[in-house]
This record gives structure tokens, C-alpha cells and sequence, in this order.
């Protein structure tokens, strides 16, 4: 065992240290040796909430499970109950599973020496979902044909004056939200590269002078590869979305103004003068979708994806 690898048991699982529940301290410190071991890769930790085992034996909540069976019994726990999930939610619980159980039993971190040593046992990988197919999604998430982008927006707009008209608080941030969805079908952005525009992300284009300060969107926090930073990439504003440079421009000139931002750099922000969120942008969309009446089962990522003409 090299004692000096980030992740190593040694360096997160002290020996002169007695716990009053061995098997819980072990596992945390898997954990937390595992963190260490993904960073120094450069890679993100990944975990699923479980209910797993615990090295000796012990059940008890966990997120990742260290034994084929714990991971099997998570995968069918579930599987089970009235929102099972589904296949490709499932492969993605087992990738993180398997990468973990990948971790353990590598020598350089001396984890089956533990195991043993502690109770008598070390880790075992587990069964998989076989991938038969490539395309595993929901496929009842669908793309959004043009009257209902229409209706979606509608409904959103008419949010604020229903409010006001009901003596309700939150117009201000029903206003905010229609342009936040707008924008997001308008540019192609997800929810998380939605809520990390800042406003020097928006810049002219020279081959489009037409929409001014908002030619191009920077995405400066694009979804990553695994072991690489967030990509970057530019969005242009393009003719059939040219409505959006005034959605912009509202937004920015007339009501950003009014949540007394200061000096926040976000585009998007809230009462509180925070940075809008990935969950409260998905929220915005719940709630205008209800309004107008659509499939529940279409979802914020839906405005990127809409039916060709």
C-alpha cells in the first residue's frame, strides 16, 4: 500500500483512534478517502442516496453501498414503491456504485487490508443492468411543439398581473421567471448554465450588429466530460429568436433593476440579491406549466428540444 495516495485508509482512518461504531467510521472514511482519490483526479464525487452495508454487516442509511448485495438491494428498493426509477437513473446509481467498489479494492489504498483486519471481510463488486439499447431515457419526456412553447409563455406572462390582481406577493419574480424561460429556449442553456450567466456573458457580435450588446451568450459552466473543467461555448443570437434581444433587454434595463442588485455580476438574481438557482429556474417552469395546462411529464431540459416545423 502507498501510504501517500490521496484516498489512502491511512491517511483518513487514523489507528490510534477507537470508535464506538467501527463499522459507521469505516465507511465514512471510505468516503471521504474516496472524495480525496477523485479530486486528485480531477473528477467529481458522485453519490446516491442509499440504504446499503456497511462494512461487518451493519444496515444503516449510506450513500453508495460496499458490497454486491447492498448494491443489488438498492437498485431494487428503487425499482419498487410508487415512483420506481427508471433504467437509465438506475445505470447511472450503479456507475457511481461500481466506481466506488472500483476505488476500494485498489492495494494502493489498503482498504481490503482494513476490511479484513477490522471484520473479517472485504468489499465486493456487484451485478449490473445490462445496456441493451443506446437511448435509455424517459421516453415520455418528448419536445415541445410551438403551441405549447406558446401556451408555456403565455402562461408565464400572465403570472404577474393574476398576482398583483390577487393582492399576492411575487410579481416582481414572475416577471423575472417569464424572461428566465424565454431566454433558456431562446439560447439552448440548461439549468445550471442558466444560473451562472453573469452579465458580461452577454457581448456583441460584429456580424450582428442588428442585436447589439446582445449578440452572443457566453456559457462559461457548460456540462463537463468526466475529469475535465466545465466547457465553454458561445450561443449566437440568431433571426428566429430575435424577439429575445428585447426579453433582454427588459429584463436588464427595467425590471433587474428593481431587486436592487448592486454590484452582483449574475444576470439572473433574486429578492435577496442571490444568483438564481438551478431548482428555482426548474420551479419557474413547473409552475408555468401547470398554469397552461401541459404534460406533466415535460420538464425544464424539454425547451431545448421542440418539434421542427
Amino acid at each position: 500500500m502507498i501510504t501517500e495516495a490521496p484516498g489512502s485508509a491511512q491517511l483518513v482512518l487514523p489507528r490510534n483512534v477507537v470508535h464506538l461504531d467501527p463499522a459507521a467510521a469505516v465507511f465514512e472514511a471510505m468516503k471521504d478517502g474516496w472524495a480525496r482519490q477523485q479530486a486528485a483526479r480531477f473528477l467529481k464525487t458522485k453519490t446516491a442516496p442509499a440504504s446499503g452495508a456497511a462494512p461487518g454487516g451493519i444496515h444503516r442509511p449510506v450513500p453508495v453501498a460496499v458490497d454486491s448485495s447492498g448494491s443489488e438491494a438498492f437498485i431494487a428498493h428503487l425499482r419498487s414503491g410508487t415512483q420506481p426509477i427508471h433504467m437509465s437513473t438506475a445505470r447511472t446509481y450503479e456507475v457511481t456504485i461500481s466506481l466506488f467498489l472500483e476505488y476500494l479494492p485498489d492495494r494502493r489504498y489498503g482498504w481490503i487490508e482494513t476490511c479484513l483486519e477490522r471484520f473479517g471481510e472485504a468489499p465486493q463488486e456487484g451485478n449490473s443492468v445490462l445496456h441493451t439499447v443506446e437511448y435509455e431515457a424517459d421516453p415520455r419526456r418528448r419536445p415541445l411543439d410551438y403551441d405549447e412553447v406558446q401556451a408555456l409563455f403565455d402562461a408565464a406572462d400572465a403570472r404577474p398581473a393574476r398576482m398583483r390582481g390577487q393582492g399576492r406577493k411575487g410579481a416582481l419574480t414572475a416577471l423575472r421567471d417569464a424572461a428566465v424561460l424565454k431566454t433558456i429556449y431562446a439560447y439552448g442553456t440548461r439549468r445550471t448554465e442558466s444560473s451562472r450567466v453573469d452579465l458580461v456573458d452577454l457581448r456583441r457580435n460584429r456580424k450582428a450588429p442588428q442585436f447589439g450588446a446582445y449578440g452572443s451568450m457566453m456559457v462559461r459552466f457548460g456540462k463537463s466530460s468526466k475529469g475535465a473543467p466545465p466547457k465553454r461555448r458561445t450561443v449566437l443570437t440568431v433571426p428566429e429568436m430575435d424577439w429575445a434581444v428585447d426579453v433582454l433587454d427588459e429584463w436588464i434595463t427595467e425590471i433587474r433593476p428593481r431587486f436592487s442588485p448592486g454590484r452582483h455580476p449574475a444576470l439572473w438574481v433574486t429578492e435577496r440579491v442571490g444568483r438564481l438557482s438551478p431548482r428555482s429556474t426548474n420551479e419557474a417552469f413547473v409552475a408555468a406549466r401547470q398554469d397552461a395546462g401541459l404534460d406533466e411529464d415535460l420538464d425544464l431540459h424539454c425547451l431545448r428540444h421542440i418539434v421542427s416545423a
